[in-house]
This record gives C-alpha cells, sequence and structure tokens, in this order.
C-alpha cells in the first residue's frame, strides 16, 4: 500500500522544516527558506518535459516496438523449436531485451528480418507462417497507424535499433536498489520499447548516469510505477544536468572508475542484474567501486563532496534552474532580433 498525504495552507509558515530520512531512524529535521514540490529547499519550480538533453550529452531513445502481436518474438522453447523445423532462420533470430529479460536475465529472443531478402523468407515457410501473422493481427488492429504498418508485416512496427553499440537503460526498475542497473549493448542485440538507448554513448556517459549524483535526480524527478521507477528520456535524461567544463583529468578518473565498476560485475561471474544490484546479495567489490566512482562524479560539480542526497538535488535544481535560465534567455534574445528585422 502506498500513501500520500498533502497537507494545504493558506498562508506561509515562517518557519519550514524538512524531515530527512536518508540515515535511517526518526530522521534528522532542518530549516528550510521554501519546500518546493519535490520537497527539497529551492524555489518553487516545475520540471517541464524537454525534447533534447540539456549540456550538449548524447542523445536518447527508446528501443524498436515490434507492435506484431508477440508473433515475431521467441522464448527459448519457440526458439529450439523454430530452429529444430528451420535451422536456416538461425542468421534472422537475435537477442532481444526488455526491462524484464535485462535486470532478470530472462533469455528471449526475436526474428529481426530487416535484412532478409523474397527468396531467404520464402525458403522459410515456418518464418513466414508467423510473418503472416503479424499481417493478420496488424490488419485487425483499431489504429489506422496500426493498419498501414500490416504492409510491412516481417519488421518491427518501429525501428530504432542503431547500428553502432549503445548503453541501454530499463525503463522500469525497482525502488529497493540504489542505483539503476544499465550496460552497453552491442548493435546486434535488439532494444524493445520497454528500455530506452544511448547510442554512441562513452564510459564516462555511463560512468555519470550510474552514479549518486543522476539517481538523486531520478528518485526525485521520475514518475513511479507503483513506487519503482519509471525512468523517461523526456522528463528525466533529457532535464538531467551534466557537469560543465570538466577537465580531461577529471574525465579520466570518471572513466577509470567507470570501467572498475564494468570489471568488477564480470568477476561477479555470471550473476543477473537483479542479484548483482540486490541490496542484501550485492558484491561488496561492485559497490566499493560504485562508491568510488559516485565520489569521482561529484568531484566534476564542485571540489567539496556533499554530505547527503538532498544536498546532491538541490545543487542540481540550482544548476538545472541557472541553465534553463540561459536558455531562455536566448531564445527572447534571438526572438526580440528576428522582430527588429
Amino acid at each position: 500500500m502506498h500513501v500520500v498525504i498533502i497537507g494545504f495552507w493558506n498562508t506561509d509558515a515562517p518557519k519550514k522544516w524538512i524531515i530527512d530520512y536518508e540515515g535511517g531512524g526518526d530522521g534528522a529535521a532542518t530549516q528550510a527558506s521554501n519546500i518546493n514540490p519535490y520537497l527539497i529547499d529551492h524555489r518553487d519550480l516545475v520540471i517541464q518535459t524537454r525534447s533534447a538533453p540539456l549540456n550538449g550529452a548524447p542523445s536518447i531513445v527508446f528501443g524498436s516496438m515490434p507492435n506484431d502481436g508477440g508473433h515475431l518474438l521467441l522464448d527459448e522453447k519457440e526458439k529450439a523449436d523454430l530452429l529444430a523445423k528451420e535451422p536456416g532462420a538461425a542468421k534472422f533470430i537475435r537477442r532481444l531485451y526488455g526491462s524484464k529479460e535485462f535486470i532478470n536475465g530472462i533469455r528471449r529472443w526475436c526474428l529481426w528480418l530487416g535484412d532478409a531478402t523474397p527468396a531467404e523468407l520464402k525458403g522459410l515457410p515456418e518464418v513466414l507462417k508467423r510473418v503472416a501473422l503479424v499481417k493478420k493481427h496488424r490488419e485487425e488492429s483499431d489504429r489506422e497507424t496500426t493498419q498501414e504498418l500490416a504492409g510491412t508485416p516481417s519488421l518491427f512496427g518501429e525501428d530504432r535499433q542503431p547500428g553502432t553499440e549503445y548503453l541501454l537503460i530499463p525503463s522500469a526498475s525497482s525502488i529497493n536498489r540504489e542505483y539503476i542497473p544499465m550496460a552497453f549493448q552491442p548493435p546486434e542485440v535488439i532494444a524493445s520499447n520497454l528500455v530506452l538507448m544511448v547510442p554512441g554513448a562513452s564510459v564516462y556517459h555511463f560512468g555519470v548516469l550510474t552514479s549518486r549524483m543522476h539517481m538523486g535526480w531520478v528518485r526525485t524527478v521520475c514518475g513511479r510505477l507503483k513506487s519503482d521507477y519509471r525512468y523517461s528520456n523526456r522528463l528525466v535524461y533529457n532535464n538531467f544536468p551534466w557537469p560543465e567544463g570538466v577537465s580531461k583529468a577529471r574525465r579520466k578518473k570518471v572513466e577509470e572508475k567507470a570501467q572498475a565498476v564494468l570489471d568488477a560485475r564480470v568477476a561477479a561471474g555470471s550473476l543477473t542484474y537483479a542479484d548483482l544490484y540486490d541490496p542484501l546479495t550485492m558484491p561488496k567489490a561492485l559497490l566499493d567501486a560504485h562508491r568510488k566512482l559516485d565520489l569521482s562524479v561529484e568531484r566534476c560539480y564542485r571540489k567539496a563532496a556533499f554530505k547527503s542526497e538532498r544536498e546532491r538535488v538541490e545543487f542540481l535544481f540550482d544548476r538545472y534552474e541557472a541553465t534553463t535560465n540561459l536558455f531562455a534567455a536566448a531564445a527572447k534574445a534571438k526572438k526580440k532580433r528576428i522582430k527588429k528585422k
């Protein structure tokens, strides 16, 4: 059960207090000048959706949507049965990740037929049976756009798969995890529309996104499914204030610490991300690597260490407000110049 109690008052209280439970127990109370909708000491503002990321960060997109009625998707048994009948289908079967499959290590596959020639498809009657069912599913849809997709039944309804390595971020993740699991994937691994992708992301970008700085931002502004995180491109990622003016030395430190996190995962063996990031089973080496990465990322923002998540988030809100105000001022000036012309 999830309960939210909201109190309204028609006057401004002279003294305002925020009780922070980050350290556990009865919480620590601190006086605030203003408590905004995100329950932090900051001016009232609401984060709006944004179509492009701040600070020149790489673009993020959702994965590909099958819109196939399930006929292009395969579990382990379905894959084995298909290959037993049609070994030639192997070249068109790709690993598929949604959030659940990625985090829990569930093996799921899909038919990825974009490169299949008409002759190759005709030589695979079992695959063609599935394609025919996709066509039927789309033709019977109430949505006009889905009906139009019936003309290309061998393809996913929306194909956003990059041709390069990408960083996969689950769109849904448990609130119990301190960090949202994310990882690099080769272009051969298909990302479904239930995850997000950052094509061309570097180890530095991975390091910042899997840090306490970013996770504090996520916990504060993201949507929720029950109480679990719903990571979004337009609200969470595109509004995140990335470090600015980072020196080559600082950036290299983040890359080194981020690589140490990746190495600690490999060293842990075949554990799923659900096991690796469960607070009860997280390997100490991985946790230590994350802690070192956290500090390295924080020093890209300022020299002094942050004392709490709330302090990190309030700092990020200051950066967000300053950055968006600059954007607004630049847009206003441009509009004024155009009007004069």
